[in-house]
C-alpha cells in the first residue's frame, strides 16, 4: 500500500490559483515596470516550486525513480502519467528557469515579459486537474473527497 501525502500535495496545487492570477494581471498589463518585473519572477519561481514538490510527493508515495535534478522530477512524474506531454515540456522549459531566477537573480531581466508568463497559466490551471485526476485512479475514487 502507498502512502501518497494528499494532504501536502492538496496544499500546493491550492497556490496554483493564486500564482495564474499573478501571471495574467502581468500578461495583461505589462508596463516593464520593476513592480510588475518582480511580481513575474516571484510567480515564475512559485510556479517551479509547486510543479516540483507536487512532483516530489508524487515520486516518494508511489516509490518511484529517484530524481536527481528538477528536471527528472517532471520527466519522472510525467512517465508516471501525472499529466501531458503539453505540461510536460512547458514544465521542462519551467524548470530550466530555476537557477536564473533563485542563484542568478541579480542578472534576471526584470523589464521584460517572459514568454512562459503568457504561456504557463492555462497549463497550471490543468495541472491541479490532471494530478488529481491521477491520483484518484492511482488510489481509487475515496480520495476525490479530500481534494
Amino acid at each position: 500500500m502507498y502512502y501518497v501525502n494528499i494532504d501536502q500535495i492538496n496544499l500546493r496545487l491550492n497556490t496554483v490559483p493564486e500564482i495564474t492570477a499573478a501571471l495574467r494581471e502581468v500578461s495583461s498589463n505589462w508596463d516593464g515596470s520593476l513592480l510588475y518585473g518582480m511580481v513575474q519572477e516571484r510567480a515564475l519561481h512559485l510556479a517551479i516550486e509547486t510543479v516540483t514538490d507536487v512532483g516530489s510527493y508524487l515520486i516518494d508515495g508511489f516509490i518511484l525513480r529517484d530524481a536527481s535534478s528538477y528536471e527528472d522530477i517532471v520527466e519522472i512524474v510525467h512517465e508516471a502519467g501525472a499529466f501531458d506531454e503539453e505540461s510536460y515540456r512547458l514544465f521542462m522549459n519551467l524548470v530550466s528557469l530555476r537557477k536564473p531566477l533563485v542563484q542568478d537573480y541579480y542578472a534576471w531581466d526584470r523589464t521584460s515579459l517572459h514568454e512562459m508568463t503568457v504561456q504557463l497559466p492555462a497549463v497550471l490551471d490543468r495541472f491541479g486537474e490532471q494530478v488529481r485526476a491521477y491520483l484518484e485512479l492511482e488510489l481509487g475514487p475515496f480520495q476525490k473527497a479530500r481534494s
